[in-house]
C-alpha cells in the first residue's frame, strides 16, 4: 500500500501537469512550501538539502489533512554544503569579473531526508510556489529557478531528476572549473583560484576514498591495505613458509630424503654390525649418532607452517637438543679414537678409562646441559608468534619472536662449543694410521658443520620474513647431510663394495700397503 505522502505526491504531479483549458488555469493543491533560506536576485538558484536527517513517525488515520513533517536529527553535513553554496553565491555577487551587473539569488529548502518532500520542493522551485490562481499562460512561463542544487543523497536525487528532467532543468552537482574527483582520489584546492577549482590527487598507499569529490583519504586498518585503484581496503597477504609453496615442498622433500638415507645407513650398519669396520667405530655410538641425525632432519619440519605458540617453542628447543645429542655422539667417537691410539698403555686400560658406560654418561651429560638451557629459556622468556607489519607495507609476516635472544644464542653457542671441541680432538688425531680414517672423517665433517653455521649467522640476520626461516632450515639440513655423508658414506662404501678391506688387520693398519 502506498504511503500517504506517496499518494499526495502522485496526485500533486498529476494536477500540476494536466493542461487546464478553463480559468483558473493553474492552482496549487496543498500547503505552500516555505523556504528555509531565500534571497532575491536577477537569476535564482534552487537548493535542496536535508538540514535534518529524519522526521517523527506520525500514524495518519486518513480522516483529516496530513500534518506537515516534524523534522528531527540535525544534519551538519548538509548544513555545511548549504553554507558552501551561500559562500560561492556571495563570492560571485561580490566579484566584478564573473557576472558583472547580475545578482544571483537563491531559495533553499529542507527535505528532512524525505524523498517525497524532495520532489515537492523541487516542483515548488519550478512553479514559484504560489497558491493563488494564475492566468492560463502561467503554466507555460519559464521556471522560477534556472538551476537546482541537491539533493546530497542518491535516492532523493534520482527522484528529483526523474521529476524535473523532462523540464530540462539541470542537476548542477558539474563545476565550471574542475571535473569531479572520482573514487580513489581527494580534492586539493588550487592556490589563488576559486573554491570550485581543484586538483584530483590519488590517495597514497595504505589510504582509500570511496566517495566522489572526497576531501580526505581514509587510512586503512593495520590488517588491510589499499588496492591499486585506492577505492577500497583489502586484507593484507599473510606470509609464512608454507607446505603449499614450492620452497616449503622442496625443503620438506630434502628433509625426508635425509631421514630415509639415515635409515638406510642404519640398516646397513645393523646388517653388518659384527664386521670389524662397524665394531671398530663403536657401534653403540654409531647407532645413537644415526638416531640423532634422523631427529635433526625431522626437526626442520617444525619450522614449516604457520607459527603458533607450541610450534615456536618446539622448533628451537627441538633443534638445540637434537643437535647437541648429535655432536655429543661425534665427540664421544672422537675421544674413543684418541684413547685407542694415544694411550700409553693401550688395550684394557684405555677401554676402562673410556668404555661404554663413560660413553653413555658423556652423551647424557652434554645433552642435559642443553636441556637445562632450553628449560630456562622457555621458563623465563619463551618464543612466541607475532605479526610483523614492519617488514613489508602491504603484507603481514607471521613469524616467531625469539623471546629471549640470550636464550637463543646460548643454545647456538653451546652447539658451537661442542663442535669446536670435536674439531680440536679430531685434529689431534689426524696422524693416526691411514687405514683407520675415522678421525679424518670427523675433522672434515666438523669443518663443514662449522662453515655452515658461521655463514648462517649473517644470512639469518639479513634475510627478510620467511626467508630467514628457510635459511635456518637450510643450515640444519646442510650440517646434517655433512655429518651423515662425511662419517658414514665412506664406511658404507667399504662394507658394500670393498668387503676385502673390512678386516681387523686392515683396520689396525697392518694390512698390505703400497
Amino acid at each position: 500500500m502506498w504511503s500517504l505522502q506517496g499518494l499526495s505526491v502522485f496526485y500533486w504531479l498529476t494536477v500540476a501537469s494536466y493542461p487546464y483549458a478553463e480559468e483558473p488555469a493553474c492552482q496549487q493543491i496543498g500547503d505552500v512550501e516555505e523556504a528555509e533560506l531565500i534571497k532575491n536576485g536577477d537569476i535564482m538558484l534552487g537548493g535542496i538539502f536535508s538540514f535534518y536527517s529524519s522526521w517523527k513517525n506520525i500514524q495518519e488515520n486518513y480522516e483529516k489533512k496530513p500534518q506537515r513533517l516534524q523534522c528531527t536529527s540535525l544534519n551538519f553535513r548538509d548544513f555545511q554544503f548549504a553554507q558552501a553554496m551561500l559562500f560561492a553565491i556571495e563570492e560571485i555577487n561580490n566579484s566584478t569579473e564573473l557576472l558583472p551587473g547580475i545578482t544571483l539569488g537563491y531559495k533553499m529548502y529542507d527535505t528532512c531526508g524525505s524523498i517525497a518532500r524532495s520532489v515537492r520542493v523541487a516542483l515548488a522551485l519550478l512553479s514559484g510556489n504560489e497558491i493563488e490562481a494564475s492566468p492560463a499562460n502561467a503554466c507555460r512561463t519559464p521556471a522560477q529557478v534556472q538551476v537546482i542544487m541537491g539533493e546530497t543523497s542518491s535516492s532523493p536525487s534520482a527522484a528529483i531528476a526523474t521529476a524535473v528532467g523532462p523540464l530540462r532543468i539541470p542537476m548542477v552537482p558539474e563545476s565550471v572549473c574542475s571535473k569531479r574527483c572520482p573514487h580513489g582520489t581527494r580534492k586539493v584546492l588550487q592556490k589563488g583560484r576559486p573554491v570550485c577549482c581543484y586538483d584530483c590527487v590519488q590517495c597514497t598507499e595504505g589510504e582509500m576514498s570511496n566517495i566522489t569529490d572526497s576531501i580526505t583519504c581514509l587510512k586503512c586498518l593495520p590488517d588491510f591495505w589499499s588496492n591499486e585503484e585506492r577505492d577500497a581496503c583489502i586484507k593484507k597477504e599473510e606470509l609464512f613458509l608454507s607446505y603449499d609453496e614450492i620452497m616449503g615442498q622442496l625443503l620438506t622433500a630434502v628433509s625426508l630424503i635425509g631421514t630415509c638415507m639415515t635409515a638406510v645407513v642404519a640398516a646397513i650398519f645393523f646388517r653388518h654390525r659384527k664386521t670389524p669396520l662397524v665394531r671398530a667405530n663403536n657401534s653403540e655410538l654409531s647407532f645413537l649418532l644415526l638416531f640423532s641425525l634422523s631427529l635433526c632432519f625431522l626437526c626442520s619440519l617444525t619450522f614449516i607452517g604457520q607459527p603458533s605458540e607450541w610450534s615456536c617453542m618446539l622448533r628451537h628447543t627441538a633443534f638445540g637438543i637434537t643437535f647437541v645429542l648429535c655432536i655429543s655422539c661425534v665427540l664421544g667417537k672422537t675421544i674413543v679414537v684418541l684413547m685407542a691410539f694415544k694411550a700409553k698403555t693401550p688395550g684394557r686400560h684405555a677401554r676402562q678409562c673410556f668404555g661404554p658406560v663413560q660413553h653413555r654418561f658423556s652423551v647424557l651429560g652434554f645433552t642435559l646441559i642443553q636441556v637445562v638451557i632450553c628449560i630456562l629459556w622457555l621458563t623465563i622468556s619463551p618464543p612466541f608468534p607475532i605479526r610483523n607489519f614492519k617488514e613489508f607495507k602491504d603484507k603481514i609476516v607471521l613469524e616467531c619472536n625469539l623471546g629471549s635472544t640470550i636464550g637463543f644464542w646460548s643454545v647456538l653457542g653451546y652447539i658451537g662449543l661442542l663442535a669446536m671441541l670435536c674439531f680440536i680432538f679430531a685434529f689431534l688425531a689426524r696422524k693416526l694410521p691411514d687405514n683407520f680414517n675415522e678421525a679424518k672423517l670427523i675433522t672434515f665433517s666438523m669443518l663443514i658443520f662449522c662453515a655452515v653455521w658461521i655463514t648462517f649467522i649473517p644470512a639469518y640476520v639479513s634475510s627478510p620474513g620467511k626467508f630467514s626461516v628457510a635459511v635456518e632450515i637450510f643450515a640444519i639440513l646442510a650440517s646434517s647431510f655433512g655429518l651423515l655423508i662425511c662419517i658414514f658414506v665412506p664406511k658404507c662404501f667399504i662394507i658394500l663394495l670393498k668387503p676385502e678391506k673390512n678386516t681387523k688387520k686392515n683396520m689396525m693398519g697392518r694390512g698390505s700397503q703400497k
